[in-house]
């Protein structure tokens, strides 16, 4: 097992074209947490379209009206598929609440009904977007595919995270870290 790498937490990794693993081919992932214990993140550019907001509301015995807003549903990892996490901005002025981890100081993570409620009556986080399932990585393993070239980190946008171009996300990744996505190549080597 490798050392570990700096606290990646609010970082965006960037799969390399070599990756092996096609649940992560041209993913971009948020970290969310990143500590000795291990890594979770949430992918930011995998939409399920089969699975509609309200649709998913409604499953959850959670009323809808005119007032819910279309929060993009997403693939966020293959661990716990069926958990929710809504991942959002962190209110202006507002303390942490119970069922909320904050990704830096700007960004969070809810697992909590309240919040599914909440956007439900169109109130809520301005900016939210909801990840079914997550990414995750045990002690070091995340570290290692990284010294193995599989991930590119980087400092994650708003567009990355909340914007619609899905299909962008990986090349517009690329392009914010300084590298031209049509030169990189899928075979790995160390100098």
């Amino acid at each position: 097992m490798t050392e570990q790498c700096t606290d990646l937490t609010g970082k965006i990794l960037i799969a390399m074209p070599g990756m092996l693993d096609p649940r992560f081919e041209r993913s971009v992932v948020l970290i969310c947490a990143h500590s000795a214990e291990g890594t979770m993140g949430l992918v930011l550019n995998r939409p399920l379209p089969e699975i509609g907001f309200r649709d998913l509301l409604g499953q959850l015995g959670i009323d809808t009206d005119d007032r819910t807003r279309g929060i993009e549903v997403r693939f966020g990892g293959p661990v716990e598929p069926g958990r929710g996490f809504v991942l959002h901005r962190v209110p202006e002025g507002g303390g942490d609440v119970d069922g909320t981890m904050r990704i830096g100081s700007h960004l969070a993570m809810t697992t909590t009904r309240d919040i599914l409620e909440d956007l439900a009556q169109g109130n809520g986080p301005g900016d939210a977007v909801l990840a079914l399932g997550y990414a995750g990585w045990g002690p070091g393993q995340l570290d290692d595919e990284m010294l193995a070239n599989g991930w590119l980190t980087g400092e994650g946008a708003d567009d990355l995270i909340f914007g619609h171009d899905n299909q962008g996300k990986w090349n517009a990744a690329l392009r914010a870290q300084g590298v031209d996505p049509s030169l990189l190549s899928a075979a790995a080597g160390r100098a």
